[in-house]
């Protein structure tokens, strides 16, 4: 299912790129190499620019920006689906609060959004309508990991800054560390890849589960690429932590018949399913709640992130308990609850976790081109790469370095990217996504269905 793109995007733009490092200066300043690229031709693109660096822009910190600063952003259908309308609609809330302070340099910041529709063929045009035909300075969002696969090449090969604020395979951070002057123009703002969401929830049952009554789960992980990580940070951590584990099932990723699957659950007799669950989850959970299925339900759920998603399951997900990166009411800094009104007051609903990643991506790289007093790749880069950014999910986001198994990932740990886990419960009526762990922000235990 994955394909790492090295076929039709390397056709495109064969020639754009003759060394790692020389090339950041050629495509410098004042001098627009894509746009050069594609009136002139990629077969006299080398030797052309070589004396073309001499442009407007500079690493002065005073000097205002050569016109606007355009970010380009890949949602997956952001008309309806909320993780795409999250990204889309948080990117222009940033851009709109950068502009009414004057935007970054003088330069006001543009967002052009597309859509992925969750596919990889359909995500790589997109890309290439924003990086070739629209000359973005920053492409950002993406939510499926086969999306941002399969751009890794083009990401490479355009030169242009690419913020992952969805997609959680550790895959693509792998390819910067293998390779980083072809890779570097990559980064992930969030959420912390798989292998470390895999560890969350080691860390989150280590601290947990003997309080609420789980002694013994059934590892449940629906069969994607973001997924595989996890089994694998999940395998036998758990066991180590004296956990009973007797079903650890990855299920078909297509699957809607929960039936059997929690037919065998049940006979293991275990505490909970202990779950990894985003395009199959609804199902399961609908499933579970209808059932009344004798085990609590629990794990990353994406669904259950939404903050509407009780009424659109008629209050299935009632007490059932999902990891997230912030709530809409978690005070994880003084940024997280005005961003998640904001979004409210301009979108009518609250965003998922992607709206709050994307939205600490376009500041962070406003940031970034404010310390670098340019827009160029080049300049940004070292910026990211040693900034410590206060954003809406975490007062410290950083990224790994060059010498870590995974660069340019957000670091995950208790000082930095930390996700909290909250419990669906019902108050007057309605739902309410209630904070059960870390302890400085829960606020609720955990209680279990009444039926189990």
């Amino acid at each position: 299912m994955v394909n790492d793109g090295s076929g039709t995007g390397e056709k495109r733009t064969t020639g754009k790129r003759t060394g790692a490092g020389g090339n950041n200066d050629k495509k410098a300043a004042g001098v627009d190499r894509r746009r050069f690229l594609q009136f002139a031709g990629a077969g006299v693109a080398t030797a052309s620019l070589a004396g073309c660096t001499g442009g407007s822009q500079s690493s002065d910190a005073n000097q205002q920006l050569d016109g606007p600063i355009k970010i380009g952003v890949l949602a997956p259908e952001p008309g309806n689906n909320p993780i795409g309308a999250s990204i889309a609609n948080s990117a222009k809330l940033a851009a709109n609060q950068l502009n009414e302070d004057g935007g970054v340099l003088g330069s006001n910041v543009e967002v052009v959004v597309k859509d992925t529709k969750e596919d990889p063929a359909t995500g790589q045009r997109a890309y290439q309508e924003l990086t070739v035909g629209e000359q973005v300075d920053l492409t950002t969002g993406v939510f499926t990991s086969e999306v941002q696969l399969n751009l890794m090449s083009s990401i490479a090969q355009q030169q242009t800054l690419h913020l992952n604020t969805g997609a959680a395979s550790p895959e693509t951070t792998r390819r910067v560390a293998e390779n980083y002057d072809r890779f570097k123009y990559y980064f992930r703002t969030g959420p912390v890849n798989s292998h470390y969401l895999g560890q969350n929830m080691v860390d989150f049952a280590t601290a947990n589960f003997e309080s609420m009554g789980w002694d013994s789960v059934a590892i449940l992980a629906e069969d994607y690429t973001w997924t595989e990580p996890i089994s694998e940070a999940l395998n036998g951590s758990l066991g180590d932590a004296g956990i009973d584990v007797p079903v650890n099932q990855r299920y078909a990723g297509g699957t809607e018949n929960f039936s059997p699957i929690y037919d065998e659950v049940a006979s293991a007799d275990v505490d909970a399913a202990y779950v990894v669950m985003a395009h199959t989850g609804t199902s399961a959970v609908v499933q579970w709640a209808k059932q009344q299925r004798p085990f609590g339900f629990g794990g990353i759920h994406v669904p259950m992130q939404l903050p509407s998603y009780y009424g659109s399951v008629n209050g299935a997900c009632r007490y059932a308990v999902t990891q997230n990166s912030a709530t809409p009411t978690s005070e994880i800094t003084d940024k997280t609850v005005p961003y998640a009104n904001a979004y409210q007051e301009a979108n009518g609903k609250y965003p998922v976790y992607t709206g709050y990643i994307t939205f600490d991506a376009v500041k962070m790289y406003a940031q970034a081109v404010q310390q670098a007093g340019s827009k160029e790749a080049g300049q940004v880069i070292p910026k990211l790469e040693n900034m410590s950014f206060t954003g809406t999910t975490t007062a410290n986001l950083e990224f790994y370095g060059q010498d870590h198994q995974y660069p340019h990932d957000v670091k995950y740990g208790k000082e930095y990217a930390w996700p909290l886990w909250l419990q669906w419960r019902e108050a007057e009526g309605s739902g309410s996504q209630q904070v059960i762990w870390p302890d400085d922000l829960s606020t609720t235990e955990y209680q279990s269905p009444p039926w189990v």
